[in-house]
Parts: structure tokens; C-alpha cells; sequence
């Protein structure tokens, strides 16, 4: 879903645009100037079954759209704007529901999912495309996110809990992932690392920082490891909503996260990412898009092994995190530190 926003940025020049979104992420879009409204498609819950897909095709029908861009590509969302009654329905060649399309956009792997996306907007009329150089691809898009008051007061809280004062420099760190292969295993390493280094390298005029771990209520036990380390740490986990840690994201000076959600928030903020991939790789399209970012990652014949990252290691060494370093991940997070001007 942050990915998508400069899609809908797009469509947003030509009119009205509504998103139909879980309710999951649907938080996501609030407060989003592109964005006319958000059509919540619960179909787990709420909107499970053939009558919760009819009452959402309604209230989808509802709108009068045009085109329906099928940013997640399975059958069912193209099944969705079928019966909508939506006339023009747009995906890439690849997907699920390319089938029930009237228009399929070729699927560029070796572009960043933002700017895949952003292709499916190439059908507008008024937009002219530039042909691209064989072999070149176009400069991937920053997403962006837009924290309401709530969100930061969500912020403030947490922070004036903690004893924050508002030039404290914030180290964030996201050890979680919903896929276990993705959760580099040595962020309590990295955390009393970072915090022995910072002493030493932050100019004396500067507040001490402070670490802040952020994920979902189920990354807790790993905050809690960081935190037998660092006493000080600010354990977020459970306690921001996605805008929420959006916002936090925009106070810090960097943040060292798996390839996972917090990856794409520090985009659409342009905070400073250091991004450790395992089973995946870059190249896949999800890396950061912050000005200033490193994506980490060692060398192996195995890897890349999976497209999101297993369960378990299919040759059960686990090595593309194993040995990753802390020492090396701790370098390139306290360069980016340093770069950012203090204010």
C-alpha cells in the first residue's frame, strides 16, 4: 500500500481517486491528499463470502469509476471491479486476474515495485510517456505518507514518557518480519554497540540517544532482548499505528530495519535506512528509497532463495543472516548519524 501512493498521485491529477483497502492497511492512506476516499474490503471478516464481495462490488459501484487499476493483481480484486461495473480494468501482464483486464501493463522486474506501480498509470490520456533507452529503466519514486495530529500526538506521549527532550538524536531499530528467515538475529549485538559508539562519536553538545524499537504487539520478546542489553530503550512495539510509527520515523536520524513494513515508512518519510536482506535481495524491487540508505546483504550462492523469505531455511544454515555482521551494520548506521545535520 505505501508503495502505491505515487500511482494514486498520478491518477489524482485526472480526478477523484477511491482505494478499496483491507483493514489492515487501510489506516494507512488517511489524511493522503491524492486519495478521495478508502473502500474498506474486510473478506476475512466482515465481508467474507459471496454476500460480503456483492456489498463491497456496491459500495465500490458507488463511486462511478472509470478505471480500476488492480495494484495487487489476484483474481479476486479483478473479480471485484468486474462486477462493479467498472468498464476499464488495468494490471500487469503477470497476475492472477490478467484474465478479466481490458488493459495488461508489461511487469518490469528489474524496476522498484514503486515505479512498476506507477507504470500502471500509463494509460492515462493525458500523460505522455517518453519512450526509455533499450535496456534503461526510470528513477524510482519516493512514496508518502501524511501523519495526522492524532499520529503524533500518538508520538509525543510515548516520547515525553520516555523523558525524550526534542533534540535527543533517535536510533530506531525494527527487528521484526512476518516471514522468521528475514529477522537478522543480532540486533541486541547492534543495539549495545550502537549505544557504546554514539558516546563515543556524538559531539558532546548533543543529548545522549536513545534507542526505539518499533513493530507490531508480536515483535514485544524482540524488543525485550534489546532491551536486557540497553536499559534506556524505548519499546514501541504494539503501542503506534502505522502513521504512528511514520511519524516517530520522521524524528530519526536513522533506522536499521529487516526487509520488511518499516522499510517502506522510513521511504515515504526519507528517513536515513540501513536495510539487512537474507532469503531476498534489492533487486526484487522493495529496497529503500530514502536519499540517503544502504541496503546489506553477504554474498552466497544460495541467495536469493524465496521471494518473500520461508519459514526456515531450505538448506537449514541460515547463513545469508547469520553472518552478517553487527560491526558492519553498526558502521553504516552511525555514518548516517553523522552525515545529518543536527537540529
Amino acid at each position: 500500500m505505501v508503495l502505491t501512493t505515487p500511482l494514486l498521485e498520478r491518477l489524482a491529477r485526472e480526478g477523484p481517486v477511491h482505494v478499496v483497502a483491507t483493514p489492515a492497511n487501510a489506516g494507512i492512506l488517511a489524511n493522503h491528499p491524492a486519495v478521495a476516499s478508502v473502500i474498506v474490503f474486510d473478506k476475512r471478516g466482515a465481508d467474507a463470502g459471496w454476500r460480503g464481495f456483492r456489498r463491497v462490488a456496491r459500495r465500490l459501484r458507488a463511486v462511478g469509476a472509470r478505471r480500476a487499476y488492480l495494484a495487487q493483481g489476484s483474481l479476486r480484486t479483478a473479480a471485484l471491479a468486474l462486477m462493479a461495473g467498472i468498464p476499464e480494468r488495468i494490471g500487469f501482464d503477470r497476475s492472477a486476474g490478467r484474465m478479466l483486464y481490458t488493459r495488461r501493463v508489461p511487469y518490469q522486474a528489474s524496476w522498484h515495485h514503486a515505479m512498476r506501480l506507477w507504470s500502471l498509470g500509463s494509460s492515462l490520456a493525458s500523460v505522455v510517456d517518453e519512450p526509455l533507452p533499450p535496456g534503461s529503466h526510470p528513477s524510482p519514486l519516493r512514496p508518502s505518507l501524511h501523519p495526522g495530529a492524532a499520529d503524533i500526538a500518538q508520538v509525543d506521549a510515548l516520547l515525553a514518557q520516555a523523558g525524550v527532550e526534542s533534540e535527543t538524536p533517535l536510533i530506531v531499530l525494527a527487528p521484526g518480519s512476518v516471514w522468521a528467515t528475514k529477522r537478522w538475529p543480532h540486533f541486541p549485538d547492534l543495539a549495545a554497540l550502537l549505544m557504546e559508539r554514539l558516546t563515543e562519536t556524538l559531539p558532546t553538545t548533543w543529548p545522549q540517544a536513545r534507542l526505539v524499537v518499533i513493530g507490531a504487539a508480536g515483535d514485544a520478546p524482540l524488543a525485550a532482548a534489546i532491551g536486557t542489553v540497553v536499559p534506556t530503550l524505548i519499546d514501541a512495539t504494539g503501542a503506534l499505528t502505522l502513521l504512528g510509527s511514520a511519524a516517530l520515523l520522521a524524528r530519526a536520524r536513522v533506522l536499521v530495519t529487516n526487509d520488511s513494513a518499516p522499510l517502506h515508512l522510513a521511504s515515504a518519510m526519507n528517513t536515513p535506512t540501513v536495510a539487512l536482506f537474507g532469503p531476498t535481495v534489492p533487486a526484487f524491487g522493495f529496497g529503500p528509497l530514502a536519499e540517503r540508505s544502504v541496503s546489506m546483504g553477504v554474498t552466497l550462492p544460495c541467495r536469493p532463495c524465496h521471494a518473500h523469505g520461508p519459514q526456515q531455511c531450505p538448506l537449514g544454515h541460515w547463513q545469508c543472516m547469520r553472518t552478517l555482521s553487527p560491526i558492519a551494520v553498526a558502521d553504516a548506521a552511525l555514518e548516517l548519524v553523522l552525515q545529518r545535520p543536527h537540529r
